[in-house]
């Protein structure tokens, strides 16, 4: 399972490489992509593919899982259950994923010709269901998955996204503050003890991935509430940036 989904992982960040790069990098990842397959609707098609197998097979497990419990309740079958949910990566908490997801609304949202492009998913959709912003589609007939984009900390839709490699995910400048690293430094800088504030894993920020696609959909459906926030937030990043170079220059004085 852990192979499909780094395989899945790779695919999609490629994919999506290709979709937000510009000039010349955008001219070279899509030579490069065009030696490794035939057109990128084809890496589309790929990503479908490996998202409906790596969920057929996470459905696979979880009922061996639970079918395995009811009849096995020795300490070798209670140890073997631990081990193999530990080892089991689950891909709906991939930020590739909901970027995929995000992606695909983008799509269809740039009014692209997408009947000439083999879609991801089905009825893929961002909605506010009582000012509750939540990313949501139909994976399979029986699977529905629903991405909560509100931030945990602050209360508020996901301003700049990121996703922690648990798969929760918060504003960045939210995660920098839980981490205890200021937004120069970055999450990189974070303690590897720091655990996430909601299920308090711990080494969850040094891999965190901004979630560019999804950050692109919010600030086009959310307009005024991102207008507001881009505000507060650029006066606190230049808060933070002049108290780190305040803070260099007297350590470089010897102050």
């Amino acid at each position: 399972m852990s192979a499909i989904t780094g395989c899945f992982n790779e695919r999609a960040q490629k994919l999506l490489e290709l979709h937000l790069a510009s000039g010349v990098r955008k001219y070279i990842l899509w030579f490069k992509s065009k030696i490794r397959s035939n057109n990128h609707s084809s890496l589309i098609q790929e990503g479908r593919d490996l998202v409906t197998y790596a969920i057929i097979n996470s459905i696979a497990i979880h009922k061996i899982l639970k079918k395995y419990d009811k009849i096995h309740y020795s300490k070798q079958g209670q140890a073997f259950k631990s081990q193999a949910q530990s080892m089991h990566i689950e891909l709906l908490k991939s930020p590739w994923l909901c970027e995929l997801l995000a992606f695909y609304i983008n799509l269809r949202e740039n009014k692209v010709e997408t009947r000439a492009i083999p879609g991801l998913f089905e009825e893929c959709s961002f909605g506010l269901d009582c000012g509750k912003p939540t990313l949501s589609c139909s994976l399979l007939d029986s699977l529905k998955l629903d991405i909560d984009l509100t931030c945990s900390i602050c209360l508020d839709t996901v301003f700049d996204p990121v996703s922690l490699t648990c798969g929760h995910i918060f504003c960045y400048m939210c995660s920098c503050s839980a981490a205890s690293v200021s937004i120069v430094d970055g999450l990189k800088a974070a303690d590897p003890h720091s655990k996430c504030p909601l299920c308090r894993q711990a080494g969850v920020f040094e891999g965190a991935v901004h979630l560019d696609e999804l950050n692109i959909l919010l600030s086009r459906n959310c307009k005024e509430y991102w207008a507001q926030r881009l505000k507060s937030e650029r006066v606190e990043r230049i808060q933070q940036a002049k108290e780190h170079w305040q803070s260099q220059c007297q350590a470089f004085m010897g102050i």
